[in-house]
C-alpha cells in the first residue's frame, strides 16, 4: 500500500501505555514477597537495570544460556544484589510475563468513546492499538515471542494464556459485529486467531519491514484493511468511512 494508505491510529493515552519504569513498579508491587528491597526509590531502578539487561541478553544469546554471571556483568549488579530480587531465572521470567500480559489487557480493555459504539471502529482500533502497545514495549514482545518454545510448562501456559486473551478482544467485537449485520454472519470463527500472527509479524520481523521503507502507520492500515475484508458485511467497502485518516493527516 501506498503512504497515503488510510487506517485509524490509536492515540493511546500515556497513563494507559506503561513505560519501563511502570512496568518496573508494578514488577516490584505484584512481587513484593519475593523482593527483598522495599524502597521503590532503590527497587525500581534496579529492577530497570536488571530487566533491561535481561531482555537484551535474550535478545543477543537466548534466555536460557543467560547465566547469572551473565546478567550481574550486564547489570552492574552483583550475584548478591540480583538475588534480592529473584530468587531463579523462573521467577524473572514470570516477572516479565506478567507485565507483557498485563499491559495487553489493559490497553486494549480502555478503547476510546468515539469507537465503542461501532464494531467496525473498534476492530480497527484494537489492531492499531496493539501495534502501537508492542512498538512502545518491543524488547519485552519480542522476548515472550522468541523465548516461548523454551519455557517451562507454567510459563509456556502463561504465554498460551496471554494469547487467548488477546483473541478474546478481537473474537468479542467480530461477534458483536455480526450480531448488528456489521459483519458477515458466515464470517470464520478463526478469524481472531489469525489477526494475533499479523500483530506478531510487525515486532519479530521488524528489519524485513525497515529494508522495505515500511512505516507502523502504513504496516496497521494495512491490516486493519485486510481483516475488514475478510469481515465485512457484503455490499460494503472497507474503505467506505470505517478507516480514519491516520494521525499525520494523509
Amino acid at each position: 500500500m501506498s503512504d497515503n494508505a488510510p487506517g485509524i491510529a490509536a492515540d493511546l493515552p500515556t497513563d494507559v501505555v506503561p513505560s519501563t519504569e511502570d512496568l518496573c513498579r508494578s514488577i516490584l508491587e505484584r512481587h513484593h514477597d519475593t523482593i527483598g528491597v522495599r524502597k521503590p526509590n532503590v527497587a525500581v531502578p534496579n529492577l530497570r537495570r536488571i530487566i533491561e539487561a535481561a531482555l537484551d541478553l535474550s535478545n543477543r544469546k537466548g534466555f536460557q544460556a543467560m547465566s547469572l554471571r551473565d546478567l550481574s556483568r550486564e547489570s552492574g549488579l552483583s550475584a548478591g544484589g540480583l538475588y534480592a530480587y529473584f530468587d531463579s531465572k523462573t521467577t524473572l521470567l514470570k516477572m516479565i510475563l506478567g507485565e507483557v500480559t498485563d499491559a495487553v489487557q489493559r490497553v486494549l480493555s480502555h478503547p476510546p468513546a468515539a469507537v465503542m459504539h461501532d464494531p467496525v471502529m473498534h476492530l480497527t482500533w484494537l489492531i492499531d492499538a496493539h501495534l502501537r502497545l508492542t512498538e512502545a514495549m518491543l524488547p519485552w514482545f519480542t522476548f515472550a515471542f522468541m523465548e516461548a518454545k523454551n519455557f517451562p510448562p507454567a510459563e509456556r501456559r502463561m504465554a498460551v494464556d496471554s494469547e487467548i486473551l488477546t483473541e478474546s478482544f478481537f473474537a468479542k467485537v467480530i461477534e458483536r459485529g455480526m450480531a448488528e449485520g456489521r459483519f458477515r454472519p458466515a464470517t470464520s470463527p478463526l478469524l481472531p486467531a489469525l489477526i494475533k500472527p499479523l500483530l506478531q509479524e510487525w515486532y519479530v520481523k521488524r528489519a524485513k519491514y525497515r529494508r522495505r521503507g515500511v512505516t507502523l502507520d502504513n504496516y496497521s492500515a494495512t491490516v486493519q484493511d485486510l481483516v475488514l475484508r475478510a469481515c465485512l458485511a457484503e455490499g460494503e467497502s472497507p474503505l467506505n468511512g470505517y478507516l480514519p485518516a491516520r494521525r499525520d493527516g494523509k
